[in-house]
């Protein structure tokens, strides 16, 4: 098994790329699906239900086979390599990604319900909530890539700082949308 370790790595790293494409971009098309609910008839009818195909798609046939896969060949990699389940900056890895299911599970839930044409969160929430996934990638790939989790208060600190930008960058993006709606 260690001779086909680089084409199971590949793999797993193609699917967590997929796997985050989709986890990027179906809460892009909650946001328009939301601001389409908004709309006077026919307009929202077509929107909301170009929307909701869209999604349909995007998540079961992209996001969540890419989402399985990445996790399988994950275990795989860890099966053929365990001393890394020794290492400390893989426990941390590990809880990041423990947090990345979790995030994709609620956004199963939130997918539910905008099929069933029921919205509970705004466009500005879910902006915020996009941003999640954002940080889950970045935490995961610097602990990837350093392999060190004794700089856990540098990423931290990094981390925080990112949420912070990230925020600014979306407060900025309501104020440009609320002097012109077109934006």
């Amino acid at each position: 098994m260690e001779e086909f370790y680089n084409y199971i790595k590949s793999l797993h790293l193609i699917f967590v790329v997929t796997w985050f494409a989709g986890l990027f971009y179906i809460p892009r098309l909650f946001i328009y699906y939301i601001e389409a609910n908004d709309k006077a008839e026919p307009d929202r009818t077509i929107l909301c239900d170009q929307l909701r195909l869209m999604t349909k798609r995007l998540w079961i046939i992209i996001t969540w086979p890419s989402a399985v896969l990445a996790t399988l060949f994950a275990i795989v990699l860890l099966i053929v390599r365990p001393f890394y389940l020794h290492q400390p900056w893989m426990h941390v890895k590990l809880l990041f990604v423990v947090g990345l299911i979790i995030y994709h599970i609620k956004t199963h839930f939130i997918f539910k319900q905008l099929q069933q044409g029921i919205v509970k969160y705004t466009s500005n929430y879910m902006r915020i909530y996009n941003e999640i996934a954002t940080i889950m990638l970045f935490a995961v790939v610097f602990l990837v890539i350093l392999k060190s989790a004794v700089s856990w208060v540098f990423g931290v600190v990094g981390l925080l700082g990112l949420a912070i930008f990230l925020m600014l960058g979306i407060k900025l993006y309501k104020r440009i949308r609320a002097k012109n709606p077109e934006a």
